[in-house]
């Protein structure tokens, strides 16, 4: 009878642990719910991505669509916007920017790069950059004029649109006609050079790449994203480029 007992108690335990962690994870789950649905309410057209505990004990972490961060406590009444840092045995490090780039390394691997238009390495690939880019901009035509050195150093370039001045205007078509071209590096090239292309269209990724820059925090070009969701905001030559990729 005492064994019988005894096996009756560790199974209402078992029972009770196991109630305990389906409990903890459901009320875990509201919480999440439960903030996001509070910011969505208190800030008309915000669009949260995710809501996460932070390492840091008592914050949560919410991703929103323009790719900002934000904190709040668990009640989702007090917010901190900014990055969170954290002091560590070796200096200190930027937890937010970690997670944005862990983000962005997510976002363009589910995009893809099928429909970007490509500059291959030359011989063996190295590595292999996004680069979210405006036709226009003075500092992408002066990344783009070393793009040849680029890729001598193995480096593999996938160009996103992100046409600073918006949809319907010069750029964002210049764009268009890019890529709808039958040769769309030449064409690129070309464009780049303050070479006029011919007007062309098409169905086209403008508009999608344009909104992913958007989503990943683009807000300026060239911005150079590498494989680890790390962002590279600006011009930079293509030697300091290759270094700071251990090329070099």
């Amino acid at each position: 009878m005492r064994d019988f007992k005894t096996i009756k108690q560790l199974a209402l335990a078992t029972s009770l642990v196991a109630g305990f962690f389906v409990t903890a994870v459901a009320t875990a789950g509201e919480v999440e719910d439960s903030i996001a649905q509070r910011l969505t309410n208190a800030v008309p057209g915000l669009k949260i991505s995710s809501v996460r505990e932070s390492e840091a004990t008592g914050l949560y972490e919410v991703q929103s669509n323009n790719g900002d961060t934000i904190y709040t406590t668990r009640d989702g009444q007090y917010l901190l916007t900014g990055d969170l840092l954290k002091v560590t045995d070796s200096g200190i490090s930027n937890v937010s920017e970690q997670a944005r780039a862990a983000e962005r390394k997510r976002a363009i691997e589910e995009y893809g790069s099928d429909s970007a238009i490509t500059f291959p390495a030359s011989g063996e690939e190295k590595a292999v950059i996004s680069v979210f880019t405006d036709i226009d901009c003075p500092y992408c035509r002066k990344l783009h004029h070393e793009i040849a050195q680029i890729n001598d150093y193995g480096i593999t370039v996938h160009y996103y649109a992100f046409p600073r001045s918006g949809p319907g205007t010069p750029s964002f078509r210049k764009y268009v006609s890019v890529w709808c071209s039958d040769d769309q590096r030449a064409a690129m090239t070309a464009a780049k050079s303050g070479k006029p292309v011919s007007d062309a269209t098409c169905d086209n990724p403008v508009l999608a790449q344009y909104q992913l820059g958007g989503k990943i925090g683009v807000s300026g070009t060239p911005a150079i994203v590498l494989e680890d969701g790390n962002m590279i905001r600006g011009y930079v030559p293509a030697k300091s480029l290759a270094k700071g990729l251990g090329l070099l």
